[in-house]
């Protein structure tokens, strides 16, 4: 073994040599295969190159060190989940939790923090939202989307949701791979990814019995297998061998983000209604840029719409709420329509 791990290290360090000597440089894990790049619906399909990705991925001169932000999410979390507004007694109630995944686009920023806006402004009291994400510029304003952050808020939600009756909604934001995992990154933050098996292996963990899983990426469709199963509703916005639309540099929301949260849940409380509409609405933009069709999938499992529908009772939804990136945001770009 030590033998075999010598030869290694030596053809690595070969490897590294000739990069030096002849200028080039390895991909930074950032720069994902042209496939994941997606463009807005009233932009052109024209794919988002390595530099797009890196020049929102700085991080800020002015604010908390590195070490710092890792030291500090604990408290985050605990902060964010002490600002949720009081659980509605006697009747479901729903929890979202939006992750955006990745940190060098402000896209996936804007729609968590969007759904966030979204659900606790026009779906009344009995509807709740956390938002986790990685931007440089809301290091000190939400914690950070990671592995680590996602399993502390989940078990902190179980002490604060009524497990056996109230809805967990869970909003993944990022870029996807054929292989099927999460892009998690903010550099130089040592960030895990996650699989379609390790977020059902987090799910599986707590005591959730109604769940509605979204997950909005390239080849999304292949977590379907592993999320779908009694209590659960699985949105993706791809199938799992398809590209989905509409991140990049360029552009303020994805295809899946305005179709299903601005334009269908503006219209209707019931989300495997509002899937439906985000579906004809994709496969139009996507007809109209000459894309191939990214085919959002849908798994409904037994009991969760009966579930939703005993939410929705009690709702009476409020006005549409408009979409708008954050002043912040880097995004110049008009992704709506």
């Amino acid at each position: 073994m030590r033998t075999t791990l010598t030869a290694l290290l030596s053809f690595a360090a070969g490897v590294l040599l000739m990069l030096v000597v002849t200028g080039h440089r390895p991909p930074h894990n950032d720069e994902v295969p042209s496939a994941m790049n997606n463009t807005s619906p009233a932009a052109s399909a024209s794919t988002t190159d390595a530099d797009d990705s890196e020049s929102g991925d700085s991080w800020p001169g002015q604010g908390p060190s590195p070490e710092q932000v890792i030291y500090t999410q604990p408290a985050m979390v605990h902060k964010a989940l002490a600002a949720l507004t009081p659980r509605v007694a006697d009747k479901p109630n729903l929890y979202l939790v939006a992750f955006a995944g990745d940190g060098g686009e402000d896209v996936f920023r804007n729609e968590a923090e969007y759904a966030a806006q979204l659900f606790t402004r026009r779906f009344g009291p009995s509807a709740h939202a956390l938002v986790l994400e990685n931007n440089p510029t809301t290091l000190q304003a939400h914690p950070l989307a990671s592995w680590s952050n996602l399993e502390d808020t989940l078990d902190q939600l179980t002490k604060v949701m009524n497990p056996e009756q109230d809805i967990l909604v869970l909003y993944m934001t990022s870029h996807g791979d054929e292989d099927h995992n999460l892009l998690v990154d903010l550099d130089p933050l040592p960030l895990d990814q996650i699989g379609a098996p390790d977020l059902a292996g987090i799910l599986k963990k707590r005591p959730f019995k109604w769940k509605v899983v979204v997950v909005n990426a390239c080849y999304s469709g292949g977590f379907v297998p592993d999320l779908s199963g009694p209590g659960t509703l699985v949105l993706t916005a791809a199938r799992s061998d398809r590209s989905s639309f509409g991140c990049g540099s360029d552009s303020d929301i994805t295809y899946f983000g305005k179709a299903w949260l601005v334009d269908a849940l503006n219209k209707t409380d019931n989300f495997v209604d509002a899937f439906h509409l985000a579906k004809n609405d994709i496969a139009s933009w996507e007809r109209q840029d000459k894309l191939t069709p990214s085919e959002p999938q849908i798994d409904i499992g037994a009991g969760i719409t009966q579930q939703l529908a005993q939410w929705r009772k009690d709702v009476r939804p409020g006005p549409a709420v408009p979409f708008a990136p954050p002043a912040s945001a880097s995004s110049t770009s008009s992704a709506t329509q």
